[in-house]
């Protein structure tokens, strides 16, 4: 049932939970810049107004998903660290500390899937806001760079060895939930087999290795085949999408397209980006596209198939304008983008051999460059470098509040530069007797 957060008024005489707080911190600022008001308006579709128990203020569960992604925290740590932080309970629209959890942390996974991958863009959207807002002059967001990443799921590295023994053991669970007899367990002969696995480096144990894995994958179909012959008709039909799942990673060859490398997360692409250190990466691509004058975030999609480079661009587009209003006039790209020279009214710069380049436009293809570190940072410290979240939609809004939460730390960022250039600036003119000064690229008076 939809609820609202409570107006609690002032217990103290003098002070409240605000007032106690540094008001130029940077979670202060973006509690008071942030319109909360959209979230509220957007979300309450998504609740009923009479029914159920009431729910968590909407304002609390959006904030708990930025503070998340900002300071780069599980669920679980989230709200135990936010039971202790003053500054996170006023970011979530608290009036008095309160010395418990806010929610319990399934709450969190119930709320993003609740409202979705529409959602979490509007998240990405009043980031972008808030970054335009104060700028000074309003930078022009027209000329932008567009790359291309994958976004690396949370799952061993795939070898069809461990999918093997992983449906034997899904297998063995099967037959102990639904108390069938199997005609046998091959568990010893499993243990056996694994040594011989282990020594492959060993003389002649290449061959041996090799002959393990086969009758690995033998005992598996084996396993498999005798699970659903006994299952009762009126239960087979909970494990048939499993079974179904086993039987394709058994039949899979080396050569198919659309593999499976996850029993949990068999969405999972194979992406091979020329990397030394990493030949391959298991995920989906993320397109991340940036203004080139400021650095930040203004579109940020997820694509689950191994789709070449220039085939994401209308796409990655159309959520730009969904987000910005409209398209930019360039969009600077590298070479692996070949094959699409435009996109309605928006030009796609590659870079080529050129001689009769003009000095403006080969400055703009090397600021493309800077998307590079930005895509680093986003895996390095807002959770893009392993996603936890499950399945397909967990993969689109990892990705975009990822790059929501780095928008919100630039803007955090500024206001922490600002206030320690104000305070130099203060003492160095209140030493020369200036006590009435205008810093125009940052907009105070003192």
């Amino acid at each position: 049932m939809l609820t609202t957060q409570k107006y609690i008024p002032q217990l103290g005489l003098f002070q409240g939970l605000a007032d106690s707080l540094d008001q130029k911190h940077p979670l202060y600022l973006l509690a008071n810049t942030i319109k909360w008001s959209v979230f509220d308006q957007s979300f309450k579709e998504h609740y009923s107004e009479t029914m159920g128990a009431p729910c968590k203020p909407i304002r609390l569960m959006v904030s708990l998903l930025i503070l998340k992604y900002i300071r780069n925290l599980s669920d679980e740590n989230l709200v135990e660290q936010w039971s202790e932080n003053c500054y996170y309970q006023y970011l979530s629209g608290e009036q008095t500390f309160k010395p418990k959890i806010p929610c319990v942390p399934t709450e969190l996974v119930a709320f993003r899937k609740r409202i979705g991958e529409a959602g979490v863009e509007l998240i990405l959207k009043e980031s972008i806001r808030i970054n335009k807002a104060d700028e000074d002059p309003p930078y022009n967001d027209t000329i932008v760079s567009l790359d291309t990443t994958v976004q690396e799921k949370n799952i061993t590295y795939p070898t069809d060895d461990k999918l093997y023994k992983k449906i034997i053991k899904r297998c063995w669970i099967i037959a102990d939930e639904e108390l069938i007899d199997l005609r046998q367990s091959y568990i010893r002969v499993i243990k056996r087999l694994s040594y011989a696995q282990r020594f492959k480096k060993k003389k002649n144990g290449a061959r041996e290795a090799r002959k393990a894995n086969k009758k690995i994958q033998i005992i598996a179909g084996r396993l498999l085949r005798d699970i659903a012959r006994k299952l009762p008709l009126e239960r087979l039909g909970k494990y048939l999408p499993d079974l179904k799942l086993y039987q394709a990673v058994l039949s899979q060859k080396r050569g198919d397209s659309n593999k499976i490398y996850s029993l949990h997360e068999p969405n999972v692409k194979c992406y091979s980006k020329g990397k030394d250190h990493k030949k391959f990466e298991f995920g989906s691509k993320a397109s991340i596209i940036i203004d080139q004058s400021t650095g930040v975030i203004l579109g940020a999609l997820n694509f689950t198939e191994t789709l070449h480079d220039s085939k994401t661009i209308p796409e990655a587009l159309e959520q730009y304008e969904r987000l910005n209003g409209t398209l930019p006039k360039e969009v600077f790209v590298d070479r692996g983008y070949r094959g699409k020279s435009e996109y309605r009214t928006a030009k796609i710069c590659i870079p080529k051999p050129d001689k009769n380049i003009t000095k403006a436009q080969r400055k703009k293809h090397s600021k493309r460059a800077a998307i590079e570190p930005i895509i680093g940072h986003l895996k390095q410290d807002y959770r893009l470098c392993r996603n936890y979240l499950k399945g397909i939609l967990g993969d689109n809004m990892n990705l975009i509040l990822a790059a929501a939460a780095m928008n919100f730390k630039r803007r955090m960022n500024l206001w922490r530069t600002e206030a320690l250039i104000r305070w130099l600036l203060l003492y160095k003119y209140f030493i020369a007797g200036c006590k009435n000064f205008y810093v125009p690229n940052l907009r105070m008076t003192f």
